[in-house]
């Protein structure tokens, strides 16, 4: 047949071809009559194994149920179950309550529960990820005007991350029992932790003291004036907890931060090389700015070394992307966690970012896209995200410069999102300005007075905590290692708003 017979050929008619979504009704048969045979059965797949992740509809029930009556303390078996399945239903010539006694006699052991329960979980997994390709390829067939490519990798980027950390993608409502057990353990975790915190220690003992560390989910604002060390505390947070990382192995081979974290850093302002200079001058006490000339002497070099070469093995990732848009940021961010873990996010700072960008959307409207987008990365990942924020002009201003709520720049859903607002303020940057030109000046000595008493130090202002109380914390400052730490008296470490 020649070529041009062959393109007018007709065509054959296809065999029909049907393909089943994966599922194995025997291995669910078989962990539902071990189940109703011996109740022990259930807790070798409870942690894992949910009613959504079994096929047939009858068995999802069945199971849901059992899971009910067993954990209310009470025995699940053919007679107790019976009564809260549909009595009409049936399975080919059985009724459901013969079909529940068919299950219980033909049980496996409970030994052969949780090989049973894999199974089934694996083949959901296989099933949702059978979802996702089928969305992916229509979506990108029908190509919608409000989803761009780009926002489409985003978004199935998303739904495998959600799938492979919790084994589905489409949420749902949790029990109020299981957001009971979730205290209860965070509360376990707080008591055998170092310093009893609940969330992560910041390294600063009088910060902790006040917020408990930096609670999983939250977002925590970070704001202040240029020059008041807002993008060094957020440093010295960042490299503390990264440096104080220690890892616990779990049951299922995988890693838990036992103490400090993973810590991921965007850094849209600075280059990811003045960020490490930062954080070895202020832990070598080397300053910055000599090491940037090279003016320091060979002992400086070789503590510098030693240093470089300690920071090396802390989980500290820096991403110098500027302009950086959420949806990125958040893309990355699932990344980073599935290959080396997370703990904690830093974003330096909010302003820079950009929201998707569509026309017609003023700064307002896009801060608001942008603060929504990173709280809700931080619940995904349940990770505290600590990001810093421009206070407006305003405060210059005003004869009291401590900062308040009113003076976050678009400050609507800045303050509304964010569960904790911390505010950097140091007197000292003002009251260094306000220096008379002479001496002589008879108010020379009360300036100066005045300057003894605020130099090297810093508030920070916990201006708003959904979890704890406000007030200031009272910190020293290292101007020449940009360096926050714990004042040495105590006694005026942390204060609260009356």
């Amino acid at each position: 047949m020649n070529d041009a017979a062959r393109k007018i050929a007709p065509l054959q008619p296809a065999e029909p071809h049907y393909r089943e979504a994966p599922n194995n009704i025997e291995a669910e048969q078989a962990l539902l009559g071990a189940i109703l045979v011996n109740n022990d059965a259930y807790y070798r797949v409870s942690d894992f194994l949910k009613p959504d992740h079994l096929y047939e509809p009858l068995h999802r029930k069945i199971f849901e149920v059992a899971s009910e009556i067993i954990r209310m303390g009470k025995t699940a078996n053919p007679v107790t179950i019976k009564t809260f399945l549909p009595a009409e239903q049936r399975v080919g010539d059985l009724t459901v309550a013969q079909y529940l006694a068919r299950l219980a006699s033909e049980a496996v052991t409970i030994i052969n529960a949780e090989d049973y329960g894999r199974a089934i979980y694996d083949l959901a997994l296989r099933r949702s990820l059978i979802q996702i390709g089928e969305d992916v390829v229509n979506i990108a067939y029908d190509a919608p005007l409000d989803m761009p490519p780009q926002a489409q990798i985003e978004d199935t980027e998303r739904r495998l991350f959600a799938l492979a950390e919790n084994g589905r993608y489409d949420g749902g409502f949790q029990s109020f029992n299981d957001a009971v057990s979730q205290a209860i353990d965070m509360a376990g975790a707080a008591f055998e932790r170092d310093g009893h915190l609940s969330g992560i220690s910041t390294g600063i003992m009088s910060l902790d003291g006040k917020m408990g560390g930096l609670q999983r989910s939250d977002l925590i604002v970070l704001a202040g004036r240029p020059g008041m060390g807002k993008t060094s505390l957020a440093t010295n947070i960042a490299y503390n907890i990264a440096a104080a990382y220690e890892p616990e192995v779990m049951p299922d081979g995988s890693f838990k931060a036992k103490n400090g974290g993973v810590v991921g850093f965007y850094s849209l302002e600075m280059s990811s090389e003045q960020l490490a200079t930062r954080i070895i001058s202020e832990q070598t006490e080397v300053s910055s700015s000599k090491i940037r000339r090279g003016d320091i002497t060979e002992a400086d070099f070789e503590k510098l070394v030693a240093c470089s070469q300690m920071m090396q093995k802390v989980p500290l990732f820096i991403d110098q992307t500027g302009g950086i848009s959420i949806a990125q940021l958040s893309a990355r961010a699932r990344r980073l966690k599935r290959q080396r873990g997370l703990d904690c996010l830093v974003v330096d700072y909010i302003q820079l970012m950009t929201g998707t960008g569509k026309a017609g959307e003023n700064r307002v409207q896009e801060i608001t896209q942008i603060t929504t987008g990173l709280k809700a990365l931080g619940k995904e990942l349940n990770v505290p995200i600590i990001a810093l924020s421009q206070l407006s002009r305003g405060v210059e201003s005003r004869e009291d410069k401590r900062p308040q709520l009113s003076d976050l720049r678009e400050s609507g859903s800045i303050e509304q999102d964010a569960d904790v607002v911390l505010f950097v303020f140091r007197e000292e940057y003002y009251v260094k300005n306000m220096e008379p030109r002479d001496m002589a000046d008879p108010k020379y000595p009360e300036w100066e007075a005045l300057m003894d008493k605020v130099k090297g130090t810093a508030d920070v202002i916990i201006a708003k905590q959904r979890h704890g109380p406000t007030g200031t914390v009272k910190l020293a400052f290292q101007s020449e290692f940009t360096r926050f730490a714990d004042l040495a008296e105590p006694s005026f470490t942390a204060y609260e708003e009356p």
